[in-house]
């Protein structure tokens, strides 16, 4: 068992661009779930409407890439408003069953051939990232130490990432402990208490929808261009529930829950894949027990089994409170 390549494997994956990426789509599912009490189950749907929005732009329409940027943001606040205009007034299991439904109907309908010219199809879009790179200040070359290092591009998608992720967190901050972020906890605690003293409970679940939505299309503007590329295919409902997992790992309702969550969530998942590689390699597992193909639904198993034995120990996550802790929703 090579120990060192597998930890510097896990350590690479803990603060890598994907870390980044699902810890910033993460926050914006916080504020629905956490602090708003909202079932949002297709937030992937606001990372794939914001990836394609940059695609698009670029690869098709050959706009500035920041418009594009722009662009993807914008059709995130879109898909929240119309995802929440009907829905909110009515109980909180109508947006969960509109928004797991609105996004794998985004995915089919970005996949298909009648799109094909627009979106790719199935293939997607490839190379629209370059005036992102170019602004890239770290020389070529890699960067780290032993056997975590890391490539001059993806030491600038890590910046901005965290950078993001960093901004992202302080402006919930701000937000939660203004009057806005207390009449949210309100409605999420008692939404016919806040509305009893003149609040309107409706607005504010919508402002929630669209600032959470908006933060998932940043995500996913982030993501087409850490990869330059877009698939339709890779935005599909796991990542709703891998966000899920991020938030009630890190605890819901925590400003910096998302950001643990995403850290310890792709240590564990990278560390299992290494060492079940290497462990089938090495001939440690048996074929006949783990095959190597398995080993990647084998690792996000175990990753449910602690989450699991999360709930039972700690249900209101590593920085949750469990005063907070609400699965019902209204």
């Amino acid at each position: 068992m090579d120990w060192p390549s597998i930890i510097g494997n896990a350590v690479r994956g803990m603060f890598g661009p994907e870390a980044a990426i699902y810890a910033l789509a993460a926050i914006g599912l916080n504020i629905h779930f956490g602090y708003t009490g909202l079932l949002n189950f297709g937030q992937v749907g606001f990372m794939l409407v914001g990836a394609y929005g940059v695609a698009v732009s670029v690869a098709v329409f050959g706009w500035s890439m920041w418009v594009g940027v722009l662009l993807g943001i914008v059709c995130a606040i879109l898909l929240a408003l119309l995802l929440g205009l009907p829905t909110l007034r009515l109980r909180g299991d109508y947006l969960a069953i509109a928004t797991i439904a609105a996004a794998e109907v985004l995915r089919y309908f970005y996949r298909s051939s009648t799109l094909e010219p627009l979106t790719g199809g199935v293939y997607g879009l490839r190379q629209f990232a370059g005036e992102f790179f170019v602004l890239n200040p770290y020389p070529s070359g890699t960067y780290g130490w032993g056997q975590v290092t890391f490539d001059h591009r993806s030491m600038w998608v890590m910046t901005v990432g965290w950078g993001l992720v960093a901004l992202g967190c302080l402006m919930v901050k701000l937000l939660i402990s203004s009057p806005w972020g207390r009449v949210l906890r309100s409605v999420r605690e008692d939404e016919l208490a806040a509305r009893s003293l003149g609040k309107s409970a409706y607005g504010f679940k919508l402002q929630s929808l669209v600032l959470g939505g908006a933060l998932g299309g940043l995500a996913g503007v982030l993501m087409a261009i850490s990869i330059q590329s877009v698939q339709p295919d890779s935005y599909d409902p796991k990542v709703t529930f891998y966000l899920y997992t991020i938030v009630i790992l890190g605890g819901a309702s925590r400003v910096l829950g998302p950001v643990l969550g995403s850290i310890i969530f792709w240590f564990i998942v990278t560390f299992f894949d290494a060492f079940l590689r290497s462990a089938t390699s090495s001939g440690l597992i048996s074929p006949s027990v783990l095959d190597s193909g398995d080993v990647g639904a084998a690792r996000f198993l175990l990753v449910g089994l602690g989450l699991v034995l999360l709930m039972v120990f700690r249900p209101a996550g590593i920085l949750g409170n469990q005063k907070e802790l609400r699965l019902d929703v209204r």
